[in-house]
């Protein structure tokens, strides 16, 4: 019986081998560091990456998969999976031309085919979490329509902060003012961010002190979960893992952790607000 088969990209920031264990197919986006081009994930790792970005005179740019990319990618599964319709998540559209690539593709397929595209409203793992559990329900034989209805209360359970370590990197992508960045590093000033119901990045609060705002992060949790005390969480890092699991560690001081998922903070968000990024993506368990 054919099964679902789900596609998302590199934004995810899924884990490789967590990519593979539940038969994701990821499609990378590009990265542009001066004339070069390297594929996310593929031609660059998240460690080369934020080495070369700190090294970096000017930042980097991100394109989207082009649609024939995805074409390439959609009539490969249905070589291999022949019959088996396709489930395909995506950044948010506000942040990306990633989804809209994907449409492209869709209807430039020469049949018609059996894809159903999706928009997260989400980025890195806050929808990498969305795909490994779309694909989970896949491999258990559910139908499209029903893991998209469970896809979409997860993502209304789901709660995700972001710890901006330094401001150096918002400046220089034309966020904020070169004196708003002087004055914010000046005083030790740590953004936190998060992502609203139409898939945009606001910030939540600005915090003195990488130390008060993790903690400011934690309590932001509390809030949001009630009274929920048995949690699955995600923490992404810029290649340091150290990072995210001393963040566990104050974590699991006022909650029982039940999956726990380390990932790194991808290039495409990695651009836009550099190394010493704590991403915490949380759900119930």
């Amino acid at each position: 019986m054919a099964h679902t088969i789900i596609v998302t990209d590199s934004t995810a920031d899924i884990p490789a081998e967590l990519a593979q264990k539940h038969h994701v197919y990821v499609v990378p986006l590009r990265l542009l560091f001066g004339q070069e081009t390297f594929l996310d994930g593929v031609d660059i790792s998240a460690k080369q990456f934020y080495d070369r970005l700190a090294q970096a005179k000017e930042l980097p740019t991100t394109s989207q998969p082009s649609p024939a990319d995805y074409v390439r990618i959609y009539e490969q599964i249905r070589e291999e999976h022949p019959g088996s319709p396709i489930l395909s998540i995506h950044i948010s559209s506000a942040l990306s031309g990633t989804y809209q690539s994907a449409l492209i593709a869709k209807s430039m397929m020469e049949e018609e085919a059996d894809i159903t595209i999706v928009d997260s409203l989400s980025a890195s793992y806050g929808f990498g979490v969305l795909v490994i559990h779309a694909a989970r329900l896949a491999s258990e034989g559910l139908a499209v329509e029903q893991i998209m209805e469970a896809v979409e209360q997860l993502r209304k359970q789901r709660k995700l902060y972001f710890l901006v370590d330094t401001l150096e990197y918002l400046q220089k992508g034309g966020r904020i003012g070169k004196a708003a960045a002087l004055f914010g590093t000046l005083l030790n000033i740590k953004p936190i961010l998060s992502i609203d119901e139409e898939g945009i990045i606001y910030p939540v609060e600005k915090v003195r002190g990488r130390k008060k705002a993790v903690a400011r992060m934690i309590e932001l949790f509390q809030q949001d979960l009630g009274n929920i005390n048995k949690i699955n969480v995600a923490v992404g890092h810029t290649a340091n893992p150290a990072s995210a699991e001393s963040f566990l560690e104050d974590l699991s001081s006022h909650y029982k952790l039940e999956e726990v998922v380390l990932t790194n903070v991808g290039a495409v968000v990695g651009s836009h607000v550099g190394a010493g990024v704590i991403a915490v993506f949380i759900w119930p368990a």
